[in-house]
């Protein structure tokens, strides 16, 4: 019988490429991953691994077992569903990956929400980013993930996953109050109103900073950045002290102080699209039902 455990090695080992970060995956040393691997070998009595210097690389037959692995982990995970699938209610542990600037208004309210109602789910959050969210997703690490995608970037979904909306979370410009720009809180600016300000934006190649880069120069003019950072706090806080300009989710926005204003902007696709994801054939069981259910009644109100 081969251990699951040390197959799950094995595959992680082929999506990352190096024993050293399998290690800080799992959380244990390079050496503790390689003797397991070299069990695993043992046990099934067929060269896995090929090592070339200090380089490691699945043969044919370890590439073809990884792939296997994953039908295993699936026929694990299905009888694990059946189970709870018969229980009276949802119950156990349940692991959600969420982004940073949806850990206040979404993961927070979630938890609170389930202990109320689902008292028997214990909910585990960890911050990631999409990308890391959606792979610990499909490493079976995570049993949902909140993720976003920029509009005008036009990103297509994650692979491998089921992928929900929950809402639009429409991109706003953070201004000083005494901006000329911000003459009313509710009415939209356009984005070239705001040519020749300094801005505060997130840093190139990311998927805020290169969406809010795009949204500029659509608007005909590239922003003249002063302040690079990946935080919305930060960058509320250096518009505060500098004045510059900032242009951030609006789910970020909601609390900023007396000198700042958020203002909307004319252009209808420079927004994000706030997504749920799960694997495949996963949604029926219980606990992830029922947190379903809640992020749906928790999101009923306005946007």
């Amino acid at each position: 019988m081969l251990d699951v455990r040390r197959l799950v090695l094995l595959r992680d080992l082929e999506v990352h490429g190096t024993v050293t970060a399998v290690a800080d995956l799992h959380g244990v040393t390079p050496s503790a991953v390689s003797q397991q691997l070299r069990l695993l070998e043992e046990e099934t009595r067929i060269r896995l691994l090929e090592r070339t210097g200090r380089s490691i690389h699945l043969t044919a037959a370890g590439r073809r077992l990884s792939m296997d692995t994953e039908h295993v982990l699936a026929a694990l995970e299905h009888a694990r569903i059946r189970l709870h699938t018969e229980a009276e209610s949802p119950a156990g542990p349940l692991r959600l990956a969420c982004f940073p600037s949806a850990l206040v208004p979404l993961a927070a309210p979630l938890g609170k929400a389930l202990e109320e109602t689902c008292p028997d789910v214990q909910l585990h959050i960890t911050e990631a980013e999409p990308d890391a969210a959606v792979r610990l997703l499909l490493q079976r690490r995570a049993d949902l993930a909140l993720t976003y995608r920029y509009d005008n970037l036009a990103t297509p979904p994650p692979s491998g996953v089921e992928t929900r909306t929950l809402r639009a979370d429409p991109l706003v410009a953070i201004l000083p109050c005494d901006h000329p720009a911000a003459r009313s809180a509710h009415a939209p600016i356009e984005l070239r109103e705001l040519a020749d300000t300094l801005w505060i934006t997130a840093p190139a190649q990311t998927a805020c900073g290169d969406a809010v880069l795009q949204a500029c120069r659509s608007a005909g003019f590239t922003p003249e950045v002063r302040n690079i950072c990946t935080d919305f706090s930060a960058m509320i806080a250096l518009a505060e002290s500098a004045g510059h300009t900032a242009l951030i989710p609006r789910m970020a926005a909601t609390h900023l102080p007396p000198a700042l204003i958020a203002r909307p902007v004319t252009d209808g696709t420079l927004a994000r699209t706030i997504e749920i994801a799960i694997r495949h054939d996963t949604a029926h069981e219980p606990a992830i039902a029922a947190c379903l259910n809640t992020l749906h009644t928790l999101l009923k109100g306005p946007a």
